[in-house]
């Protein structure tokens, strides 16, 4: 990105480049406990079976023991035959929950696990036995990305407040844990607004609320499910646009594709088509999210892969994080 911002303003001076942190060191581990993908569901469909196993191809050439936890047969990541050429070591098709992660890990007693391949039920799993200690008990380290840092992100009011540390755009938003400071934030907000679960990778409980009742109504339904939701401003018809970002632990950061859905915002992306790469996007409008993105993600310290959502005006620069 300097080389080019340089080639752009055509800087006639040396490039200074950033100057980075050293590396932390690589993690010493010889047997890792990978947490699968089990049932395929919203925010966890088969994008997450494809992750895992290609998370154990990379773990096996790195010459690790690989022991997967997936309770869910059909998947690919949990074939054993001799004809998958990576496999994991170990398998046991039991539910992805705290009390029997840990049994494995008594059992299995490995030195790291990854979290970050397995879904909204794996990440769940990983946040309650973080803050249970049950990984610090075990001398287990984690992976890939911090657990602080995924409470961080699938927090809304968490990742709300990371975003306001860097002056990023997000929508005016409030967090509530009940029905009735759901209803007494769309005082402020207004009709129509849209609600967002925590800990919800695929959008599961969200959706535009047309008044109060229909907010009692999707609200409810939406905290039977999450510990939390977030009440926000509509941008219904505004576009949404995706990035998938990978960085490394050496801040080594790349946008990989980037995405646009078909219908505007307010049509769930599962009921709707993605384009990859954007089709209606300017070249200013592509960089400036691009950038954002990049920012977002070294703010946040995310290690591994990770997709950043936004919502942005049809007729101006103007964009919000969603």
């Amino acid at each position: 990105d300097t080389f080019l911002e340089s080639c752009t303003k055509q800087t006639k001076t040396l490039i200074e480049f950033p100057k980075r942190k050293p590396a932390p060191p690589r993690p010493k581990v010889k047997k890792v406990l990978l947490l699968g993908s089990g049932g395929t569901s919203i925010g966890q469909a088969g994008e997450f079976d494809y992750s895992g196993a290609q998370a154990i191809k990379a773990l096996k050439e790195e010459g690790l023991e690989v022991v997967l936890m997936n309770p869910n047969i059909a998947s690919v990541q949990t074939n054993v035959d001799d004809k998958s050429s990576s496999k994991a070591d170990h398998v046991f098709f039991l539910p992805v929950t705290p009390d029997f992660v840990e049994q494995i890990i008594a059992k299995e007693k490995p030195d790291g696990i990854v979290i970050s391949m397995g879904g909204q039920t794996a990440l769940n799993c990983a946040v309650e036995m973080y803050q249970a200690g049950t990984f610090e008990k075990h001398n287990v380290q984690v992976l890939g990305t911090p657990v602080s840092v995924v409470m961080d992100t699938e927090d809304r009011e968490l990742f709300n407040n990371k975003l306001i540390e860097i002056d990023e755009k997000c929508a005016e938003s409030y967090t509530a844990d009940n029905i009735e400071d759901a209803i007494e934030h769309s005082k402020k907000i207004g009709f129509p607004l849209m609600i967002r679960s925590a800990y919800a990778l695929g959008g599961l409980g969200s959706g535009i609320c047309n008044d109060v009742e229909h907010l009692r109504a999707m609200g409810t339904q939406a905290l039977s499910t999450s510990p939390q939701i977030l009440v926000e401003k509509s941008m219904l018809g505004w576009k949404e646009v995706e990035y998938e970002v990978v960085r490394d632990a050496e801040d080594n950061c790349i946008t990989v594709c980037n995405m646009e859905n078909f219908d505007p915002l307010g049509i769930h992306t599962g009921d709707s088509i993605v384009m990859a790469p954007s089709q209606t996007l300017s070249n200013a409008e592509y960089h400036m999210l691009r950038d954002t993105a990049v920012k977002v993600v070294r703010h946040l310290g995310i290690i591994g892969e990770c997709n950043i959502q936004y919502a942005l005006h049809p007729e101006s620069m103007e964009y919000c994080i969603i």
